[in-house]
């Protein structure tokens, strides 16, 4: 412990000055009733002998002025020794509680540590604490109470007062000490040169006033001056001054860690601080004096030195000798410099011996760069040749000059003036309007030959000396006259810190401003010196508006797409689209040419113009390529016209495009006459859709007739295709040829609607129903076709035997029911688009189910050009639909399908349409029914949430989970038969719903998405002896299910939404009840629309039977917000709605 790091601890405490709470004694270690340490653990610190003499000095009397201090950690006390001063000593302990530990002792003595008076300290204090302490203050302390409070606040103010003026004297001693070997500053020159010699160093060290009035060094080196605070024998300020010496000349803060017990240099100050404090000293008082026997007085004098060069005009050249001087005479020859940088001299006698000599202290007028020091000490001159005279004056003067005074104390050499620095600003000219500048100082002799090495940087970290920091600022200053400041010109200045930027790079207007503006104001400040590099162009604004011009040029090897050049011209110069285009997105105001021609982006033009381009190539299948246009994308190409801009088009691009633009599904196109003998007239409404496929066909475009649910699709499709048929007929005849066939792929149920509605619309149309492949009917395909025109096949059978339907030429492809296809990943939707045809048509009333993308998938069929790639679409469309709600691109999308897609509701064109009244009739579960569904909730909810963090992974095992609470909320007995006997309050409400409506006379049609729930359905009507038919995908006889319906035979229909939502044309009905909700609403309309289309002649009504506080409540909300989609897509006033369901969905369907 004696030596260890608690040692160590404790003697840097001991340096610091004394806490100032003092503790009484009643708060001491003793004041517990126990000892704070004992004997033997002062033995352990101090060692046997020292505690030896600690307790001769106790008894001795010899120690005062006890103290305890933070608490139980710190002991303070002064002990008096052989001298006339007692020694201040600092013990610190540690607190166990019970006892305290000794972690070491500091002393004032030249023993320093764990010495004699330590252990006499701590001898008095434990005596003191087994005698009574407990009961009242140390001897010689007075009670705390008992000072009157007046005397309490006057004692540390008197005692300050009496400690300031008294005390014993400190001084500082000065020697000559033997200097090392100079180190000669790096350079190529300085070989030519010898070293100079050593020299003397002058030190310092602290001193006292001993007993016999000289100054002595005991208890006072630089280690020491950290204990004399606690003594109080010392004059405080005195101490402050000679420790912030000590602070200067060590380089550190005054602490005794960095201080050496003898000597400090003035030579390696680096703070110039160091003049300010030997005068502080002399105020304070303190003695400085030299190290000899008669300790003679150091001198300071007040008169200034300065260094210069004396320059001497000789044969050979000239003669450069450094030359101090004091005041009006030269120094003497023995001089050493106080601080680095120099701020002062010390002189001394000559003679070799160097204790004993009077030292002189002189201040130099400035301070003095280190790099000049070997110079100055050198008695050798420089020589200049002559014929080097001129690169002197040029390259060097000016630096030395800033350095030093240059004098010619013979008149030899006449001094050329030197004038201030000069601002230079070097600009570059680049491509594209651009600038780049940077600032640089001229530094040089009037009439010089002028070099590089006259430049130097505008910012320089320079310690030499030369650089004229007053004069560049002033410079700096005056820049502002020209316009140049943070708030005008941020390029060139930083606003954060108000500097000049050193270099700097504009572009474009950027350029064009400076040039025509600050440029010009610089020139006529004449402050700075302006230099330029390559080809100055002469700026101008344009006289005319741009002139933007668009084209398409067919491609040879493609029908459906055309190159599109667009070309922007200003005065005849031709502009790069893409450079305009990057001015726009840099938020630029003007675009500035390479000519030198400028001109304002602010034309409207150019923003919608790149907002089309950009959405060209954002849905391109390659955005790298050249730009194109399908023929498809009429509106995008109809925006190009209303900017003003088309200036040629292909002839091809023309016919295919002119008689779509501004087509709406209101407007009028070329109308066109029925075919011959069409066994139907058709409504305004499907006149006109007849008139749109005959122009799609025509043309060869694609599209989507996506018609509301009975509004006659088929029949408007018919209409066309007979009208073609009967064309090519005629055109067969006289060229010996036969007609291609029209193909229609249709779920398998509507198969045989298509074939009857043919024989009825049309019935000179060839008709072939294709119910088996040609591999199953061990016949070809054209074998089974024969000279038929319309060709009507399965989805499935599409699939399955597809080589075949490929290997013949078809004049159209229609896809009846296109949802069926909506699977952009399903072999049917690839097949589809592979299917080589000139004419595609996609039919459909719900063209769009959850999400927008299923819409890209039918587009993709039919105009494969409008939007190229899936993911583009995605990205441009889809994302800001749905997860947006981008309003804008929403418009954006209808623009670009309106005249591709063909969408009428009955509310729109059929009026005649009786109405159709909707009701909700919400249903109570029964106490067991909810019961048993309260349970599957509960099970359900905790594994589907655990499973929906991966919603895609799970996907399949959430729905389920889904469906099952469903069916529960329908009939327990759907999802276990262990919960037969348990009601269904559904079944018990519909059997009063059919009751009433069959009372009355009303034809009732029944949907279920389940069949097992419409077998329970059976079964009740089975018992009550009602007529019915049912229909779902497993039935054979579809045809006469249907008739029975329809010819009266039965009053109910029990239909599966899957088997019966499309294809049925059912308005004998004018009841529909849904049994469960399904959150696709175009399924519930589907199944709806079997009754409310042409040809109902009465109201229908329709139930939707929804079970209370179940997840059929959850099902509505979310059908709500697939409806608006749809609607937002199809309709010009939808407002943007997501689409798809989500995991956020599920969470909500389960509560």
């Amino acid at each position: 412990m004696r030596s260890g790091r608690c040692a160590e601890s404790v003697r840097s405490m001991a340096r610091q000055s004394p806490p100032e709470e003092v503790l009484p004694p009643s708060a001491a270690p003793g004041a517990e009733g126990r000892e704070p340490f004992s004997e033997q653990d002062i033995r352990g610190l101090v060692g046997t002998a020292a505690l030896d003499k600690g307790v001769a000095y106790a008894d001795e009397g010899r120690v005062a002025e006890l103290q305890w201090f933070g608490g139980r950690t710190r002991l303070f006390g002064q002990v008096r020794g052989s001298g006339r001063s007692p020694y201040a000593v600092s013990v610190q302990l540690r607190d166990e509680g019970d006892h305290s530990i000794l972690l070491g002792g500091a002393c004032s003595c030249p023993v320093k540590h764990e010495c004699k008076h330590v252990a006499a300290v701590l001898i008095e204090a434990l005596r003191r604490e087994r005698e009574g302490a407990l009961s009242g203050p140390f001897p010689g302390e007075a009670a705390v109470d008992a000072v009157p409070e007046w005397r309490s606040a006057l004692a540390p103010l008197l005692a300050g007062a009496e400690r300031s003026h008294s005390g014993i004297p400190l001084g500082l001693q000065f020697e000559l000490l033997p200097g090392e070997p100079v180190r000669r500053p790096p350079g190529r020159y300085n070989s030519y040169r010898p070293p100079p010699e050593p020299r003397p160093r002058l030190g310092v060290r602290p001193v006292r006033m001993g007993d016999r009035d000289r100054w002595v060094r005991t208890g006072t080196s630089w280690r020491d001056l950290g204990y004399l605070h606690y003594s109080h024998d010392y004059d405080e300020r005195q101490i402050d001054v000679v420790r912030e010496m000590q602070g200067l000349l060590s380089g550190h803060s005054a602490s005794s860690y960095y201080s050496p017990d003898t000597w400090l240099y003035l030579d390696q100050c680096r703070s110039e601080a160091i003049w300010a404090a030997l005068h502080g000293a002399v105020r304070a008082g303190i003695g400085l004096v030299m190290g000899d026997r008669d300790q003679t007085p150091l001198k300071i004098l007040d008169t200034t030195a300065t260094a210069s060069i004396d320059v001497t005009r000789t044969p050979a050249g000239l003669e450069l000798r450094s030359l101090v001087a004091i005041g009006d005479h030269p120094a003497p020859e023995h001089f050493g410099f106080i601080g680095d940088p120099a701020v002062g001299l010390y002189t001394w006698d000559e003679g070799d011996e160097l204790r004993g000599k009077a030292v002189t202290l002189v201040p130099f007028a400035a301070p003095l760069v280190s790099s000049a020091r070997t110079f100055l000490w050198s008695n050798e001159p420089i020589r200049i040749p002559e014929q080097e005279e001129s690169a002197f004056l040029t390259e060097h003067y000016q630096r030395l000059h800033r350095l030093f005074d240059i004098v010619s104390r013979d008149g030899s050499f006449e001094a050329p003036p030197v004038p201030e620095p000069r601002l230079g600003l070097t600009l570059e000219h680049t491509e594209g309007a651009g600038l780049r500048g940077s600032w640089w100082w001229r530094y040089g002799i009037e009439g010089g030959r002028g070099t590089e090495a006259e430049r130097l940087p505008l910012r320089l970290d320079d310690e030499s000396g030369y650089r004229d920091a007053e004069a560049e600022q002033r410079i700096l200053d005056s820049l502002g006259g020209a316009g140049i400041d943070p708030e005008s010109t941020p390029a060139l200045v930083s606003p954060s810190s108000r500097r000049l930027r050193p270099t700097f790079d504009l572009r474009g207007m950027q350029t064009v401003g400076f040039l025509t503006g600050e440029v010009e104001r610089l020139r006529e400040l004449g402050t700075v010196e302006i230099e330029e590099i390559g080809q100055r162009v002469e700026y101008r604004e344009a006289e005319t508006a741009p002139v933007v011009a668009v084209q398409t040029v067919a491609q040879p090897d493609s029908r459906d797409w055309f190159n599109l050049e667009i070309s922007v011209t200003v005065n005849e110069e031709a502009v790069p689209l893409a450079e305009i285009f990057l001015a726009l997105a840099r938020g630029d105001e003007y675009m500035v040419l390479p000519s030198g021609v400028y001109f304002a982006l602010d034309d409207e033009r150019f923003g919608r113009l790149r907002e089309l381009i950009a959405e060209a190539r954002e849905l391109s299948d390659d955005p790298s390529e050249t730009l194109r246009i399908s023929r498809f994308q009429s509106s995008l190409w109809d925006e190009l016209v209303e900017l003003g801009v088309v200036e040629a088009q292909a002839a091809a691009w023309r016919r295919s495009v002119e008689g779509l633009s501004g087509f709406t599904a209101t407007g009028a196109l070329e109308s066109r006459a029925l075919p011959e003998g069409f066994a139907v007239e058709l409504r305004p409404y499907q006149q006109l859709g007849y008139d749109w496929l005959s122009f799609l066909y025509d043309n060869q475009l694609g599209g989507v007739l996506a018609d509301d649910m009975g509004l006659g699709k088929t029949v408007q499709s018919l209409a066309l295709v007979t009208r073609v048929m009967q064309e090519q007929r005629a055109a067969a005849a006289s060229a010996g040829t036969s007609p291609r066939p029209f193909l229609v792929v249709a779920p398998t149920s509507v198969v045989p609607n298509w074939v009857g509605e043919a024989k009825r619309f049309a019935p000179d149309l060839r008709v072939v129903g294709i119910d088996e492949t040609s591999k199953k009917k061990r016949k070809a395909l054209s074998t089974m076709i024969g000279e038929a025109e319309l060709v009507v096949t399965s989805y499935a059978l599409f699939r399955l035997d597809y080589e075949s339907y490929a290997g013949i030429q078809w004049s159209g492809f229609l896809l009846d029911e296109a949802q069926f296809v909506k699977n952009r990943q399903s072999a049917t939707h690839q097949l589809a688009r592979r299917l080589d045809v000139p004419f595609k048509l996609a039919i459909t009333g719900t063209p769009m189910e959850n999400n927008v993308m299923e819409l890209w998938s039918l587009l993709s069929i039919v105009a494969p050009g409008l939007f190229p790639s899936p993911a583009g679409f995605a990205e441009y469309y889809q994302k800001p639909i749905e997860r947006d709600a981008d309003t804008e691109r929403l418009s954006q999308l209808r623009r670009r399908i309106r005249p591709l897609m063909l969408r009428r509701t009955k509310e729109l064109v059929a009026t005649e349409l009786p109405p159709k009244q909707e009701q909700t009739i919400e249903v109570e579960l029964g106490t067991r029914q909810r019961k048993v569904y309260d349970t599957y909730l509960a099970r359900e909810r905790q594994r589907v949430l655990g499973l929906i963090g991966d919603f895609e992974k799970n996907r399949f095992a959430i729905f389920r989970a889904l469906t099952v609470l469903r069916q529960v909320a329908l009939d327990a007995a759907l999802v276990d038969e262990a919960h037969a006997t348990v009601p269904s309050t559904k079944l018990d409400l519909l059997d009063e719903l059919l009751a009433d409506a069959l009372a009355e006379g009303h034809r009732v049609l029944v949907f279920s998405q389940f069949t097992r729930f419409l077998g329970r359905v059976r079964g009740r009507l089975d018992a009550a002896g009602v007529e019915y038919a049912y229909l779902d995908g497993a039935t054979k006889k579809r045809d006469e299910v249907i008739d029975r319906f329809r010819s009266g035979e039965a009053g109910v229909f029990l239909i599966s939404l899957k088997a019966g939502g499309f294809g049925l044309n059912l308005t004998e009905a004018d009841y529909c009840i849904l049994l469960d909700p399904w959150w696709n609403p175009a399924t519930e309309s589907q199944a709806v629309d079997r009754a409310h289309r042409i040809g109902q002649t009465r109201s229908v009504m329709v139930y939707r039977l929804v079970a209370k506080d179940t997840i059929e409540e959850k099902v509505m909300a979310l059908k709500e917000a697939k409806a608006a989609l749809f609607a937002a897509v199809m309709s010009d006033d939808g407002a943007a709605a997501t689409g798809g369901i989500t995991a956020e969905d599920v969470r909500e369907l389960l509560g």
